[in-house]
């Protein structure tokens, strides 16, 4: 089942990429209390991930946090080496990057993908959330091979 609006966010472990190292993180504790944009890529440093999802939310943080957003993270089906290195590549000091190196996320939110056919074995989709206080408010997949409705562009638009 894919996850809904109104659904509670699945409570998975998660490993934030820090400056000082690997911080595992619990999605049930870590939503809580705030509102977050979150943002799904097949993986990072691959193409349209790269030159324009994640500089997307690097260029639009300021506005969607003046539309009431505490918080704009990034995840993907890697490990927080690749993450970590990924964010400081893009510059994205604005965008916390969450590895969902197992893929468990988006196996709980049943936003998995095959991506065998390009040597990228299980991933998740291309998909952005709205969540409010660990409660998914707003839920946008891409079809797939589309870049439009997880864009930091469209998600202004509809906050």
């Amino acid at each position: 089942m894919t996850i809904a609006q109104g659904d509670t966010l699945p409570d998975v472990k998660l490993i934030k990429a820090t400056q000082d190292g690997n911080e595992p993180v619990q999605t049930g504790e870590y939503f809580k209390g705030k509102k977050v944009a979150l943002f799904s890529v097949p993986g990072a440093f691959t193409p349209t991930c790269s030159a324009k999802h994640l500089p997307g939310f690097v260029e639009k943080a300021g506005e969607l946090k003046a539309k009431g957003i505490d918080e704009i993270v990034c995840t993907a089906v890697n490990d927080p080496f690749v993450m970590k290195a990924w964010g400081a590549a893009s510059g994205s000091a604005d965008v916390t990057m969450l590895a969902d190196g197992n893929g468990d996320f988006v196996k709980a939110l049943g936003l998995t993908m095959d991506g065998s056919g390009f040597g990228l074995g299980q991933r998740g989709q291309r998909f952005a959330l709205i969540i409010n206080d660990g409660v998914v408010e707003q839920v946008h997949v891409e079809a797939p091979g589309e870049f439009k409705v997880s864009a930091a562009d469209y998600l202004l638009e509809q906050l």
